[in-house]
């Protein structure tokens, strides 16, 4: 593939309920919100017009209601579920190590509402 990689920024509703890894609630409000970030992800990346990609690093940015003390990473089933967003919307092939680096996930500015923000980073695929 020649030229220069790309790269997009998309950001999912603020207000959007998250998943935290921390919390305890039961499978069934768990999939309806893992459902609704999944859907707001290919939203996101349809609005965008993200073209398809081979291969991507994903930088996921948390942008928590209030100020304090966070672990991003706790917020990783919201990230892996707008993920699968872009899988839905044809952006990636799969989340698998083979076309998927990330998501990395950072703390961002307060957002009211809180909100995830996913920095696509196409990555190009080698010469052979």
């Amino acid at each position: 593939m020649n030229g220069e990689p790309r790269s997009w920024t998309i950001e999912l509703p603020a207000g959007l309920k998250l998943l935290n890894s921390n919390q305890r609630i039961h499978r069934v409000p768990a999939s309806k919100i893992t459902k609704a970030i999944r859907e707001a992800g290919k939203d996101a990346a349809e609005e965008a017009g993200l073209p398809p990609l081979a291969r991507a690093h994903i930088f996921g940015v948390l942008r928590p209601a209030t100020k304090g003390r966070r672990d991003p990473a706790n917020w990783y089933p919201s990230f892996k579920a707008a993920v699968d967003g872009l899988v839905d919307a044809g952006v990636l092939p799969d989340d698998d190590d083979k076309h998927l680096v990330g998501p990395d996930m950072r703390l961002g500015p307060v957002q009211r509402g809180s909100q995830l923000v996913l920095h696509i980073y196409e990555l190009l695929e080698e010469a052979s």
